[in-house]
């Protein structure tokens, strides 16, 4: 009853902000959330086919089933919307829900993204002092500083790409790093194998076929590797940027003195400006606020401002609020892209 209570309040505070009703679909065709993440996320969706064969899921995210809606109803117009009900996800975790209860809240469409970016967080902030918890952080981080860093590096291109791809794996992601750190995954006698390879299929039909991919996909794969090969000598710097810049946490005040002191460190020729943060401070004595470069990389979602606010119930901090932008969540749904930023409130946190 209590959060029942609680999730009535939180609508009518977002409805007062300007944010209109919408009613979302229970299912999604899978092919929208494998076009995102891939097959490995498969095996957390609940999923049938019809009659015509087409693979349909209950929902797993409420996030890309209001993106959806708003591409496909084709709309040009800014709209400020929110949401609630229940996510479906198996889990594989005794302490984790099968069903997450959510109400969201997103700006689709809108041009002023440092404007949105704000109303998201303020319109958070506002739900949390509402929700009756007494201690609470505030994290944001930035996505795009991350593969800003990643672009400086003289890291190989086709490396760079993996790192930003799969930044939010963390297994995969420190298996790359300690790849690019070793060069232990590279054996010479292999690489002068490949190289002959290389040189008698050069000589052949490059339209064949080895394993679905013509012989050119191959050669222009190789050439690429001689051009722009991984230095061991690079490798070991560039690591170590990398986990040191992930490792970066203050006040979020401080956040562009220690952002540019660090770029200065290593040259990178990248400058944060005092207003790159959408906020740079909080009036809530009971709400820190902190710059953390790691916010969001547990997330494929995001593009560049991430932020979560996490509540102190009994002796653990937990997720409450999380949210961000995600202008690239519609191109990797096949639509073309569109400027989006919302929030999700965790009513979870209340069981």
């Amino acid at each position: 009853m209590k959060s029942k209570n609680l999730s009535e309040k939180i609508l009518r505070l977002i409805k007062s902000k300007g944010f209109n009703n919408i009613e979302l679909e229970p299912l999604l065709e899978t092919k929208y959330i494998l076009q995102r993440s891939g097959e490995n996320f498969k095996r957390l969706l609940f999923t049938f086919y019809d009659l015509d064969g087409k693979e349909w899921c209950l929902r797993p995210d409420l996030t890309i089933s209001s993106v959806l809606r708003f591409v496909q109803n084709k709309s040009n117009i800014k709209q400020k919307v929110f949401y609630s009900g229940e996510a479906f996800r198996k889990t594989y975790k005794k302490q984790d829900s099968l069903i997450k209860n959510q109400i969201g809240f997103e700006i689709l469409g809108s041009k002023n993204k440092q404007k949105d970016d704000k109303e998201i967080i303020d319109t958070s902030i506002k739900i949390l002092k509402s929700s009756g918890f007494k201690k609470a952080v505030l994290k944001i981080g930035n996505v795009e500083l991350f593969n800003l860093l990643i672009n400086k590096l003289d890291i190989p291109r086709r490396w760079k790409h993996r790192l930003k791809r799969y930044h939010w794996n963390e297994s995969y992601f420190n298996e790359l790093l300690k790849r690019l750190e070793t060069n232990l995954d590279i054996d010479p006698v292999f690489v002068e194998i490949d190289k002959s390879r290389y040189l008698k299929m050069r000589k052949l039909d490059n339209i064949k076929e080895v394993a679905g991919r013509s012989y050119k996909e191959i050669l222009d794969r190789f050439n690429m590797k001689i051009k722009d090969p991984r230095r061991s000598s690079s490798g070991k710097i560039n690591t170590k940027i990398i986990k040191e810049f992930l490792k970066i946490k203050c006040e979020l005040l401080n956040a562009p003195n220690v952002l540019n002191k660090f770029f200065k460190k290593y040259e990178l020729n990248i400058l944060v400006g005092k207003d790159f943060f959408p906020i740079n401070k909080t009036n809530n004595k009971n709400l820190k606020a902190v710059f953390s470069a790691s916010s969001g990389k547990d997330v494929e979602l995001y593009s560049s401002m991430v932020f979560s606010i996490e509540v102190k119930k009994g002796k653990k901090f937990k997720n409450f609020i999380s949210g961000g932008r995600y202008d690239e969540l519609t191109n990797n749904l096949g639509f073309k892209k569109v400027s989006a930023a919302g929030a999700a409130v965790n009513m979870n946190v209340y069981e």
